[in-house]
């Protein structure tokens, strides 16, 4: 295992987020915003990902982490962002596109959508919570989104 962590052409640097899921995303903002006082700094919305989005932070800078609230647009499409209530949590990388191709060449599993922007504006990709077998590691029933940092993330979390 040494030897992987070596020749490693990335690094993560810290959570970059933690998404929350469920069926009526007022019910979290009671918690999360109203209770434990974070900022709502955005929303997201996208019928392709079929989720409905407030993007909530906490802390400042570089050290900011983000917390989605996430309600499904429909509740009886995939993905169901409501089914698991801890939905994903979210790792920023230094350098996504080496870290993907890294992964996959040594058995990672990604979830079909490739790298693309996410709802704060950064590129990002999802490891498959399940392993197969072509691919046999997977987040063992955990979604992992890898985000590309942007340089003062870098910088600071280095």
């Amino acid at each position: 295992m040494a030897n992987l962590t070596t020749t490693k052409p990335f690094k993560i640097l810290g959570i970059q987020q933690v998404a929350i899921g469920g069926a009526d995303k007022t019910k979290l903002q009671k918690l999360w915003v109203e209770m434990l006082g974070l900022e709502v700094t955005g929303t997201f919305q996208s019928e392709r990902e079929n989720v409905d989005e407030d993007i909530l932070s906490m802390g400042k800078g570089p050290y900011k982490v983000e917390v989605d609230l996430m309600q499904p647009i429909d509740p009886e499409k995939k993905p169901a962002v409501h089914t698991t209530p801890l939905n994903h949590i979210g790792l920023w990388v230094d350098h996504l596109p080496e870290a993907v191709e890294w992964l996959t060449a040594k058995g990672v599993r990604f979830a079909p959508g490739g790298i693309r922007k996410g709802a704060a504006g950064y590129d990002i990709t999802f490891l498959h919570p399940k392993a197969n077998e072509e691919f046999p590691i997977g987040g063992e029933g955990v979604l992992i989104e890898l985000v590309q940092a942007p340089p003062e993330v870098i910088a600071a979390l280095s």
